[in-house]
């Protein structure tokens, strides 16, 4: 890894967002360029799916999508993300969950319903004993279409809600929750979110195909959430990105590592040596 990445690392302003409101919105962390072949690849793969029986009238969620493309899986450790990502959780990190959805518009009225509210993780939310929940994880979605206006099948949150472990809802599922919001940003943007801050997808009322690329990341004693197919691009992916694709010596170096389970850490401890304990 290219020591120049360092001048994308978290600053003090990014982490105290992040850490009160629960999320984070990079502009043009992709470039035009970059934009237009990740649309490319996307839109292969959705026709793919329709070709093969999927209804263009519904959301697409296709995880696994990494080994797909070079282009997927050169965003695992993209120099503009991923020191931001070790910023907020640290070196003993990889690529947990990866998914992409496609959302079409879906021709119906316009309604007030109110829409799937969610913290991620499933069971996590159940079964840890803690309050606030443990972060454990964050996402950040790459946004390839322009979604920088409401109703185009926005992705809704309640900011600071990653600190509370229930959401009020209307009594009768009618409107959203006090303090929700649509985000809204062009192609190109990164959102970073802890995956205990409450959200929705939500329908698509507008003339656009919404489309999205998430990449999920946590610690290495988590296990995937997704089947992750991607062993075979350990071979010829360096020492920090196979870490992130899932490589390590043995199942003991996910929660007491070597040096051979993360490079990372060996890396951070030349360039960012604050950051290793």
């Amino acid at each position: 890894m290219d020591a120049s990445c360092l001048k994308y690392a978290l600053t003090d302003e990014e982490r105290r967002q992040f850490n009160e409101q629960g999320y984070l919105i990079i502009e043009n962390a992709l470039s035009p360029e970059q934009v237009t072949e990740l649309t490319t690849e996307f839109d292969r793969i959705y026709e793919d799916k329709l070709a093969e029986g999927h209804d263009s009238r519904t959301a697409l969620f296709y995880p696994n999508f990494i080994p797909d493309a070079d282009a997927f899986q050169n965003l695992v450790d993209y120099e503009k993300v991923l020191p931001k990502v070790w910023g907020l959780l640290g070196w003993n990190i990889y690529l947990y969950h990866a998914h992409m959805i496609a959302t079409p518009p879906n021709g119906k009225p316009k309604d007030n319903g109110t829409f799937g509210w969610h913290q991620d993780s499933g069971r996590v939310n159940v079964e840890m004993e803690s309050h606030p929940r443990p972060r454990l994880s964050l996402k950040v979605a790459y946004f390839l279409s322009d979604v920088s206006e409401p109703d185009r099948g926005n992705f809704w949150i309640v900011p600071g809600s990653h600190l509370n472990d229930n959401l009020q809802m209307p009594a009768d599922r009618q409107g959203q929750p006090e303090g929700a919001i649509p985000v809204c940003v062009k192609p190109g943007t990164a959102v970073f979110f802890d995956r205990r801050l409450w959200h929705a997808g939500t329908p698509n009322w507008s003339e656009l195909t919404r489309k999205v690329l998430f990449y999920g990341y946590g610690y290495r004693w988590i296990r995937t959430k997704d089947d992750m197919t991607v062993q075979h691009l350990w071979e010829r992916s360096d020492p920090i990105r196979r870490q992130l694709l899932g490589a390590g010596v043995n199942c003991n170096g996910h929660y007491s590592p070597t040096d051979a389970d993360v490079p990372l850490r060996v890396w951070l401890k030349e360039h960012q040596p604050e950051l290793v304990r």
